[in-house]
């Protein structure tokens, strides 16, 4: 059966593109469009979309007040579009914390090299969220849906509780892999690594924010992002958690509780020697896929670190992560994988489980639990 999509864009022209690109694809039909965040909520719950492809900038009610109210309605995957700017990086952050599996910028020139690849990763992205949609429904609690509690936003009409308590929790999981009690291995750390990519941002953000202020390491993060969007990004991240988070700059010296998030459209290299190591940031490369790449920061920290990197291959669409990873074990670091209920999209750390390099599968909730007791922390 074709995954059942519905298009909200106040744009015509959006729409009509979106829908295009959707129904040239056999595996899927868009089944209705709206004009506003409003439409978007009615014709969710009446027409039970598989997902819904949502703007951020809407009349009568905004795209992320749209995904609170789908979401404690109605869950279904939404997949945002957002320019690529800094408030559209803030706005899309929002939406992703409010319960929006993935993004795209509205322009698919500024992450695609041609047509042909825009269309397919659209296609992809629809395909790969649409499989969650099980998930979020089994996720569904009674939610109230009179305008109790509900306030004004900025931008006009109405805007629910930032975390409703109907939401579903995605990204969690009971997984009866995880043993009741985590046990230290006894290793010694020098640095602690984690490449991720979709669902990444709402996956960090429920893994920094449970470290403390005194954290022992330095934290490199590499998380597939637009370049605009990673200054917000650790801002963010940095706003919520006790460690201290920058985007990373060029020469920065890497320190105890600090994490530094590899900057978009580029690449993170660890230079030096434990103890004095400094971060590179390299121009992108035109022929990588990935920019930033979690290989080639993973297999430089293998390099300067060897069996002292603590690393962890979170959500995410590919194997990047998978080839590093192995270079990591190979100078006998620590790889975890996020397990795969838990994961918006169970590709890069399903690369590193089949390969047999990760130690452990997680789930996404009690991560940073296993961290704190591998580093004898609680």
């Amino acid at each position: 059966m074709a995954v059942k999509v519905l298009v909200v864009d106040d744009s015509s022209f959006f729409r009509r593109r979106v829908s295009e690109i959707i129904n040239a694809d056999p595996r899927m039909e868009v089944i209705d469009s709206a004009v506003n965040g409003k439409e978007a909520v009615e014709k969710t719950a009446q027409l039970k979309p598989d997902v819904v492809t949502m703007d951020v900038e809407m009349p009568v009610l905004d795209g992320i007040s749209a995904v609170r109210q789908i979401m404690a309605q109605t869950p279904t995957p939404i997949l945002m579009f957002s320019s690529l700017t800094h408030d559209g990086a803030k706005a899309t952050l929002d939406a992703l914390e409010a319960g929006a599996l993935d993004f795209l910028p509205k322009k698919f020139e500024d992450i695609a090299r041609n047509r042909e690849e825009a269309t397919s990763l659209l296609q992809q992205r629809v395909l790969e969220i649409a499989r969650k949609r099980p998930l979020l429904r089994r996720a569904t609690r009674p939610a109230s849906t009179s305008g109790t509690g509900q306030t004004a936003s900025p931008a006009g009409g109405v805007r629910t509780p930032a975390r409703p308590a109907s939401r579903p929790a995605v990204g969690t999981s009971s997984s009866s892999k995880a043993p009741a009690r985590f046990t230290a291995t006894g290793k010694r750390y020098q640095v602690m690594a984690i490449g991720t990519s979709t669902g990444g941002p709402v996956a960090l953000q429920k893994v920094l924010t449970k470290l403390p202020a005194n954290f022992p390491l330095p934290i490199i993060l590499i998380q597939h992002m637009p370049a605009t969007f990673t200054s917000a990004f650790a801002q963010r991240l940095n706003g919520l958690s006790k460690i201290t988070v920058v985007e990373a700059k060029d020469g920065d010296t890497l320190k105890p509780g600090h994490a530094y998030l590899a900057p978009g459209g580029m690449q993170m290299m660890i230079d030096g020697r434990p103890g004095a190591a400094r971060l590179k940031i390299l121009d992108g490369g035109e022929r990588m896929n990935y920019k930033p790449c979690v290989d080639v920061t993973f297999g430089s920290a293998a390099k300067i670190y060897g069996d002292k990197v603590l690393s962890m291959v979170l959500t995410g669409m590919g194997a990047d992560g998978r080839e590093g990873a192995r270079m990591l074990k190979s100078a006998g670091a620590t790889i975890w994988a996020q397990d795969e209920e838990s994961c918006v999209v169970y590709g890069m750390p399903q690369a590193v489980a089949k390969a047999g390099i990760s130690s452990e599968d997680l789930p996404l909730e009690r991560i940073a639990e296993r961290i704190l007791v591998e580093l004898n922390l609680k």
